[in-house]
């Protein structure tokens, strides 16, 4: 709040102003990102990221359907189609080993999307990418600070992208970033953010006008947004113990219940390293999940479900998914709910959104 008062003070709301600046240094020092411009989402990063590729009316991209729709409208405003694959029952990511069944002469990049904040299993994925040339785009949305054999998400693929949205472990109300991880990419990709003009050129005196050279939209963050979030990030450490602290409690009071067969807790495997995003239960059915839905909500508890699978939409008919052609994503549609968490969460009140889940099943049994 110090921050954002201070620039309403002072009066220059202009973008990429020193609070931008100083988000941009906290993130590539602190995860080694070559290059990171701040937008004012991750949706708009992703289309960035999309335009980056290249991609052209005809050309597919492989992603999941258990995501949010921003994932597959970046690649569908390009003209691409998006060609889902079924996700991992252990982690909820795209199963790597269905990748290149659906590979075709028309595929020109994966898009993956580190659910909760846990790593794909970007080894294999990346040897996949390279024996058929594609490009890998990391949705990173809910992933900053997570890492997959010590590499932080989001730098791991060509493109990454964050998300700041209030929903995120770090915040700004809306707001994200897109992490450029090859040097090609660049020069490009300033040019994309600034309306597909060369502003950034004229800014550094490179060029006595800018103009327009290239396809681009308004991605520019607000400076208002960035002294928001910078506050975050230089809290990052703190924000991501008490999340932690959060999650191990939720753990610990919640592995009796598990332990009876009622639902299974997140996993996370021995190589990743998760961020504390979400914590969620696996219900044994979909009508379990509905009810527990409903009991915790008249208790005046916030949980709440998560994607409704895109293969199952109106617009993943008409991309020509069938029901049951990804068995895992469609359980998981299904049968998660998520209950609260967030670093200021006390460990009375998840003590009572534990009691509320263990009183339902008493009464289910």
């Amino acid at each position: 709040m110090e921050y954002v008062t201070q620039l309403l003070a002072g009066g220059n709301l202009a973008s990429d102003g020193v609070y931008t600046k100083r988000c941009v240094e906290l993130l590539e020092s602190r995860f080694h990102i070559a290059k990171v411009l701040l937008t004012p989402s991750c949706t708009a990063a992703l289309e960035m990221a999309a335009i980056l590729c290249d991609l052209q009316p005809g050309d597919e991209v492989i992603m999941p359907s258990y995501t949010f729709v921003s994932t597959a409208n970046a690649v569908m405003l390009r003209g691409a189609k998006p060609v889902f694959v079924d996700i991992r029952p252990d982690t909820l990511n795209l199963d790597e080993s269905r990748i290149e069944e659906k590979i075709s002469s028309r595929t020109k990049a994966i898009f993956v999307v580190h659910y909760a904040g846990v790593a794909c299993e970007m080894d294999p994925i990346l040897d996949i990418a390279r024996r058929h040339n594609l490009r890998v785009i990391e949705d990173a949305a809910q992933a900053l600070h997570s890492y997959y054999r010590g590499r932080p998400l989001g730098t791991l693929g060509d493109i990454g992208a964050y998300s700041f949205h209030y929903t995120k472990n770090f915040i700004c109300g809306e707001g994200g970033a897109i992490c450029i991880n090859l040097p090609e990419f660049a020069d490009r990709a300033e040019i994309i953010r600034e309306k597909g003009t060369n502003r950034r050129q004229f800014l550094l005196g490179n060029v006595d006008k800018y103009t327009w050279v290239d396809v681009g939209s308004s991605q520019v963050g607000s400076e208002v947004s960035s002294a928001l979030l910078c506050g975050q990030l230089e809290m990052l450490d703190e924000i991501h113990a008490r999340r932690a602290a959060a999650y191990e409690r939720y753990q610990q009071l919640l592995q009796p219940l598990e332990l009876s067969g009622f639902f299974d807790l997140p996993r996370v495997p021995a190589h990743c390293q998760g961020n504390y995003h979400i914590m969620y239960l696996m219900l044994r059915s979909g009508d379990h999940r509905d009810r527990l839905l409903a009991h915790l909500r008249d208790q005046g508890i916030s949980a709440v479900i998560h994607y409704v699978p895109l293969h199952g939409s109106a617009m993943g008919t008409q991309l020509g998914y069938s029901p049951g052609d990804f068995p895992v994503t469609e359980r998981a549609g299904a049968c998660l709910l998520r209950l609260p968490l967030f670093a200021d969460i006390t460990a009375d009140q998840q003590e009572r959104v534990v009691n509320q889940v263990a009183r339902f099943f008493e009464q289910v049994v």
